[in-house]
């Protein structure tokens, strides 16, 4: 069968994709209903993230803004923190949980995180091996020659190993985040408490369903690179 027509295929990653439609859709829920609630402070997110950088000894960070919706991230190698136009003007409890997820990520670089880093550093190989696997692997899979099959597996796999190196580093910074907003008093009450962590909450099962995802489709190839190695 066609590649990616495999009902073997959909067995293992229907699954991890269910999930990650599912992370989506929780993403844009919170979203959307803690995006209408103000926080106490009435501060829009870029003054939130200038006020935490402040408080938590940052500098040197330029803060600027990026096109799109919730795109906004923080730059490792620029210091830079880049926030989307909603998230920057908007005195909302999302946006507050956003920016500080970011400023948690900036905590990370300047603590000298060793997952940050190993994060960073793995960019370069997966941009090459997300795209170079798929195809190394397609092309042995209809030539029958396995040895080029478990070439693309190799690249394809820096894809789960990145996966799996992101999760701690976006559940810690999220950890990170909501300890500096009680430290900082921009959360106080229950109610911005219960937002807050329903924004981390859903970003955070995007990053389990995007590793769910990789590993399931690294299974995939593998059984198939297995079978093909038994027919021979």
């Amino acid at each position: 069968m066609p590649f990616y027509w495999n009902p073997i295929y959909w067995l293992f990653v229907g699954p991890a994709l269910l999930l990650m439609l599912y992370a989506q859709w929780r993403v844009r829920t919170a979203y959307n209903k803690w995006g209408r609630v103000p926080n106490r402070t009435g501060l829009p997110g870029a003054k939130v993230a200038e006020r935490l950088l402040i408080e938590n000894g940052l500098s040197g960070i330029r803060i600027q803004g990026i096109g799109g919706q919730l795109t906004d991230n923080y730059d490792p190698r620029s210091k830079t923190l880049n926030l989307s136009q909603g998230t920057a003007t908007q005195s909302s409890v999302a946006a507050m949980a956003i920016v500080a997820h970011e400023v948690g990520h900036a905590q990370q670089d300047a603590t000298g995180s060793l997952l940050l880093r190993l994060r960073s550093g793995l960019v370069p190989a997966v941009n090459i091996g997300s795209q170079l696997g798929p195809i190394l692997f397609l092309v042995g899979f209809f030539l029958q020659f396995t040895p080029l099959m478990w070439l693309g597996i190799a690249f394809f796999s820096m894809a789960f190993v990145f996966a799996l190196v992101t999760l701690p580093v976006e559940i810690d910074a999220s950890s990170r985040a909501m300890k500096m907003l009680r430290a900082s008093g921009l959360v106080t009450g229950e109610t911005e408490r219960r937002g807050v962590r329903a924004v981390l909450t859903a970003a955070a099962l995007t990053y389990v369903a995007a590793l769910l995802m990789a590993l399931s489709q690294l299974l995939y190839y593998v059984t198939l690179a297995s079978g093909s190695r038994r027919r021979r």
